[in-house]
């Protein structure tokens, strides 16, 4: 039923009485005629107050017309306000609605058609289990005591500071990666900071976590962040060699933080490589992603209401930038996504500047391009899940909007999000801070029945799937597929059957989900199959 179903209309029902009225002075029309000015002058009176009465009613409907217009217009200058957009930058907006997009169109027909012969058919319980049994013999036990040679100096060292950059994800491998560095170099690490963005708002790691200390007090030591940071000597990602060695800290750092007694690590991102890494600091990697970093108690209440709703039912924007891809938007698509990489990654501007450009045709052939929402909804379809499937859609806005989702919703139109599975006043408490709403994704995504990822380089991606390993116990499936792969696969989009697209969609993903050992130089956070943070059953 529409809005005007469930409101009176004054305009409708009065135009509706006049029209009966009219009606039946036309039938008796000849009875009239001859006594007209007669008539007049008697009901001169009850003429003039009817005419009193319908000027009455335009100008109460006028009146009514007004109140209503002034609601919307200011209901509709909210909504720009919450949003953090202003009117005159919506033209501009990477986000502008437009045409549907369509990369693969007769295989949305197929996958259509597919989908709609299923749906009364048993739906195969193996969509919502791992393929695999030996994921089950892989327990949690990085919090356990292990007796350990490697002891502590008598003296503490200094502090470290870190002020983490990039979103949630990336900070929180930030964080973990500082508490190995804190323990190798025997330094006291102070708690956190986050470098504030347009994007990620928050820069305080209290307003987000909270370290059980407990966990991990006898490996290193923290303290809040009033020590005084003006003393502490900067050393920014330049100084230090991505996925830097052990022994580039005991090299380069520890002679400074023994001069200077504190150091200050600004940005962090991915500055300790994964091997070779002595046993106890990857296990204190392992303790403190999977138990000791806890998210505050204002984030849990809501990601655990939030994760009720989905269970009653049942690509970010700098992604796409970033990857320098295309995605089927033409000439407009290119120049919006350049303009976007200026503004927000120039130190990708100037690197590109002096390499060798690969076309996004290659990239994409590569397998190096996130999925758009039309190929995830081609791989869900080509699995087998039924078109009343609900799905949540982790992240923020999607880059081009309805234009690119309407290929999603054509096939799984049981779309969900954190604002339209919580109300307005549930989400007030996060709502101007990006960090602590994508730690509502965070959790959704990590407990969901079934967890498909677009884009496997996203940090996003890789801790929620270590995750899912970690505390899964082998009933937590998710779906990687291989981008390489399925580039292969979309790239017949004009020959390929349905059923051929089918059968190799699952292979791509069964093979996605083999029960592998984390190897070497693997993320401990990403594959925590080991044994310096679980254990396996005999």
């Amino acid at each position: 039923m529409s809005w005007g179903d469930n409101h009176w209309n004054p305009k409708a029902v009065l135009l509706h009485g006049l029209k009966n009225d009219s009606a039946k002075y036309s039938a008796f029309k000849g009875v009239y005629v001859g006594k007209r000015h007669l008539w007049l002058r008697k009901y001169v009176r009850s003429i003039a107050f009817m005419f009193g009465l319908m000027g009455f009613f335009l100008l109460f409907d006028s009146l009514l017309v007004s109140i209503f217009d002034l609601r919307n217009l200011q209901h509709h200058s909210t909504q720009i306000k919450s949003s953090g957009l202003k009117e005159e930058d919506r033209g501009a907006s990477i986000y502008e609605e437009k045409s549907s997009v369509q990369m693969h169109g007769r295989l949305l027909n197929l996958a259509s058609s597919a989908i709609a012969e299923k749906e009364f058919k048993q739906e195969s319980s193996m969509l919502w289990e791992e393929p695999y049994r030996q994921a089950s013999a892989w327990k949690p036990c990085a919090d356990r005591k292990v007796l350990t040679n490697l002891g502590k100096f008598d003296k503490n060292n200094g502090y470290i500071l870190i002020s983490a950059n990039g979103g949630l994800n990336q900070q929180r491998v930030a964080i973990c990666n500082a508490v190995a560095v804190a323990s190798l170099l025997n330094a006291t690490l102070v708690l956190p900071r986050f470098l504030y963005s347009n994007v990620w708002n928050d820069p305080r790691f209290e307003s987000i976590y909270e370290i059980i200390v407990k966990i991990v007090c006898s490996d290193w030591l923290l303290v809040h962040h009033q020590y005084c940071v003006a003393v502490a000597l900067w050393i920014t990602d330049a100084d230090l060699v991505k996925e830097a060695k052990p022994i580039d800290y005991i090299r380069h750092i520890l002679p400074l933080l023994l001069r200077n007694g504190v150091v200050h690590f600004l940005g962090f991102g991915n500055r300790l490589g994964f091997d070779p890494l002595p046993s106890k600091l990857q296990r204190l990697r392992c303790k403190c992603n999977f138990h000791a970093l806890k998210f505050v108690p204002k984030i849990q209440q809501v990601g655990s209401l939030l994760v009720r709703r989905i269970r009653k039912y049942g690509a970010a924007r700098n992604m796409v930038a970033y990857s320098l891809c295309e995605f089927g938007g033409g000439e407009n698509e290119r120049k919006e996504l350049q303009a976007y990489r200026e503004i927000h990654f120039p130190l990708l501007i100037e690197r590109l500047k002096n390499s060798s450009l690969i076309s996004p045709a290659k990239l994409r052939k590569l397998g190096r391009c996130p999925l758009t929402p039309e190929e995830a909804a081609l791989v869900l379809a080509g699995l087998g899940f039924k078109r009343g499937t609900y799905i949540y859609l982790a992240g923020f806005q999607i880059y081009g909007g309805k234009s690119r989702m309407d290929s999603f919703t054509s096939l799984y139109p049981n779309l969900v999000t954190k604002e339209t599975l919580l109300t307005p006043d549930e989400l007030a408490p996060l709502r101007n801070f990006s960090s602590q709403l994508a730690a509502l994704d965070f959790i959704a995504c990590a407990t969901a029945d079934v967890f498909a990822m677009t884009d496997s380089g996203s940090q996003l991606s890789s801790l929620v799937s270590g995750f899912r390993t970690y505390y899964g116990g082998g009933h937590a499936p998710t779906l990687r597929p291989n981008k390489k792969r399925l580039a292969a696969i979309l790239s017949e989009n004009s020959t390929i059957g349905w059923n051929s697209f089918e059968d190799r969609v699952k292979k791509m993903i069964e093979e996605g989900q083999r029960v592998r050992v984390r190897g070497f130089g693997r993320s401990i956070y990403r594959v925590p199959r080991c044994d310096d943070c679980m254990c396996k059953a005999q």
